[in-house]
């Protein structure tokens, strides 16, 4: 008998709620997030847990997934196997749903797996997914386009107060005078020696794009993200050609094949994988390795109680984003700052480890 077999899969959706309505140029306004638990136990006990979230929408469709397509699928399959079972899982549904929905159901199981290995090993994910270091830069990003300037300000005062040395902001209003307002004082705030980045969610043509990253240019930009659609490489290449900021994107990106053609054709300086939607830690780590192929520095995208010790354990990271969507809150080790860097958990496992007490009121049974 395979003692490592899986038995179990089994999966729980969240709705959670957020503190307050925020707001990006693309998506409206998030009231809530939702999250998508999967917990996997194999024959000897051993046992993972995995997740994704999204920003409200198409939980349920993830869920579904899980329960109907993938669970069926895991059942006496060789836990160990990650990368195997990943691609694997991949092919299961590749005709009717590559990349999209079924990346994110991918993530939950792919997590839930190197837990297990992590937990098999005795040793923290930073220390198996590279070893490099157990921090990381970091920097603060909120959902703030609806945020009055002054508003904005204070909620990046919170930041600097928190100790995080970079921060990021939401761009993409019609009239690029507005954003500039907005750039130009925070960049007062901030003072001229702390990390600068925008993101306007894709929500720019590419001749809009160039003009107002034109106007960006005095305030010292880190990374201009995401400036139009994703799908748009070419796009991307004609912004980078005509504009000094750096040009940074991946969260909307679902496979391996997708980052390959963005690195090839969109001059990028920054790539962004969330292990929440690129097929999971396996997924962030194939891009982690073409992004160092190609000297590019490797970020992320949300879930940031995870990738820091992704992004901690490779020697090419950039910056950690750290998420208006308040994951951690409910685990019992909330992210942790030291001189304005993420500290890696050194929890044997992925050290992702659920609140269910403050998790259970926010559950649908569906």
């Amino acid at each position: 008998m395979n003692e490592n077999k899986i038995k179990n899969v089994e999966t729980q959706y969240f709705q959670i709620p957020l503190d307050e309505v925020l707001t990006d140029a693309m998506h409206g306004d998030h009231t809530h997030f939702e999250l998508i638990v999967c917990t996997v136990t194999c024959e000897d006990g051993s046992q993972g847990v995995g997740y994704t979230y999204t920003g409200g929408k198409g939980g349920r469709a993830i869920y579904s997934l899980l329960e109907d397509e993938y669970t069926p699928f895991l059942l006496d399959k060789d836990a160990s196997q990650i990368e195997a079972l990943n691609e694997q899982m991949q092919w299961h549904l590749h005709y009717v749903a590559r990349g999209g929905l079924v990346s994110f159901a991918i993530s939950a199981i792919d997590i839930a797996l190197w837990d297990i290995r992590c937990k098999s090993l005795e040793q923290p994910l930073w220390k198996l997914a590279g070893g490099a270091s157990d921090r990381t830069k970091a920097y603060a990003g909120g959902i703030d386009l609806n945020f009055s300037k002054e508003k904005l300000i204070a909620n990046v005062q919170k930041y600097l107060n928190q100790g995080f040395n970079a921060v990021k902001i939401k761009v993409g209003h019609q009239d690029h005078n507005i954003d500039v307002e907005r750039i130009a004082a925070i960049r007062e705030l901030i003072g001229p020696n702390r990390k600068f980045m925008v993101d306007a969610n894709y929500a720019l043509t590419v001749d809009q794009a160039i003009t107002a990253s034109k106007a960006f240019e005095p305030y010292d930009i880190t990374w201009f993200e995401e400036p139009t659609i994703p799908d748009d490489y070419q796009g991307f290449a004609q912004i980078a050609d005509h504009t000094n900021i750096p040009l940074a994107m991946g969260e909307n990106l679902h496979t391996i094949y997708e980052f390959g053609y963005a690195v090839e054709q969109a001059k990028l300086s920054y790539l962004q994988p969330d292990a929440s939607n690129i097929g999971g830690i396996t997924g962030w780590l194939a891009v982690a390795k073409l992004a160092k192929e190609n000297n590019i520095p490797i970020c992320s995208h949300g879930m940031h109680e995870l990738h820091v010790s992704l992004l901690a354990s490779q020697p090419h990271a950039g910056y950690l984003e750290v998420h208006s969507f308040p994951i951690d809150k409910y685990t019992k080790s909330p992210l942790q700052l030291e001189k304005g860097l993420a500290l890696a958990p050194h929890t044997i496992g992925h050290g992702v480890i659920f609140d269910d007490e403050l998790l259970r009121p926010y559950q649908i049974n569906l």
